[in-house]
């Protein structure tokens, strides 16, 4: 999935937004950004993005809040918190919320690329499990469905 996964960034830092922006489209990824949690909102409702990093402290509201407010997609939009704030308190709650990954400011590039890589694998994984799990289903209720019609 890389090459083409869409990432959304979401901080209200102009310079880390274009930073962020900048070296994953050199990775191949499609990125976007944003600078408040109700453009976060809006772009999820409207697009289907792969992954969304996302500032604990935005201008309206705070990062944590933000995870259960976006449009969740199919797959599972991978969402990873980073903060310049660090606390055991925010980290929890924001796993406890739906994090699936805290990483704190300043960050290593080489590390945020490489939970990213991560993340896109295991919502590779989750996407091939639930496929598999969906055919099951369909198999196993059209041989319920012939057996119906025989008796």
């Amino acid at each position: 999935m890389g090459e083409h996964a869409r990432i959304l960034v979401v901080d209200d830092d102009e310079s880390i937004r274009e930073v962020l922006k900048a070296i994953l489209e050199d990775e191949g990824y499609t990125v976007e950004s944003v600078d408040t949690a109700k453009k976060a909102i809006q772009k999820t409702k409207r697009k289907i993005y792969n992954l969304a990093l996302i500032d604990i402290r935005l201008p309206d509201m705070e990062g944590i809040e933000l995870l259960t407010k976006m449009s969740d997609t199919t797959p599972k939009m991978r969402k990873v918190i980073i903060t310049g704030y660090p606390t055991l308190q925010n980290a929890v709650e924001a796993v406890n919320k739906g994090a699936d990954v805290y990483i704190v400011k300043p960050f290593d590039m080489e590390k945020v690329l490489e939970t990213i890589k991560e993340q896109l694998k295991e919502q590779e994984e989750a996407k091939k499990y639930s496929q598999e799990k969906v055919a099951e289903f369909i198999e196993t209720r059209v041989m319920e469905l012939e057996a119906e019609k025989k008796l």
